[in-house]
């Protein structure tokens, strides 16, 4: 077994890795209970999963074929810049637009700052 043949078999794994971090955000977004934490789900965790998948891409096409992927890599960064950024602003428009927390939210300080007239 040569160091290509080791490295396929990182990049593989990594790639798997990114399927299971998949699935754990496709649980996360139908398990969690309010748009908030289902949010979170859909964006941390499925974003981390792109990006294993990319990486493991990138590096596989890079040991198998010696080919580095320009269009690899600008999908790694646009989902690394993007997902994050797009989860906020939706969060942030359900929370303005007063969709309601779960009934397990502890605190909300927030509230009191953007909705004072609502004490």
């Amino acid at each position: 077994m040569n160091i290509s043949q080791i490295i396929e078999y990182v990049a593989v794994i990594i790639i798997f890795l990114g399927s299971v971090m998949s699935v754990i955000s496709a649980f996360g977004i139908i398990r969690l209970p309010d748009v908030y934490t289902r949010s979170h789900a859909a964006t941390k965790s499925s974003t981390v999963a792109v990006l294993l998948s990319l990486t493991g891409a990138f590096i596989y096409f890079w040991v198998s074929e010696n080919l580095i992927s320009v269009r690899l890599i600008l999908g790694i960064l646009f989902v690394f810049l993007t997902a994050p950024v797009s989860g906020h602003l939706l969060t942030r428009a359900a929370y303005r637009s007063k969709v309601k927390l779960t009934e397990n939210s502890s605190d909300d300080a927030l509230k009191e700052v953007l909705f004072p007239e609502d004490k």
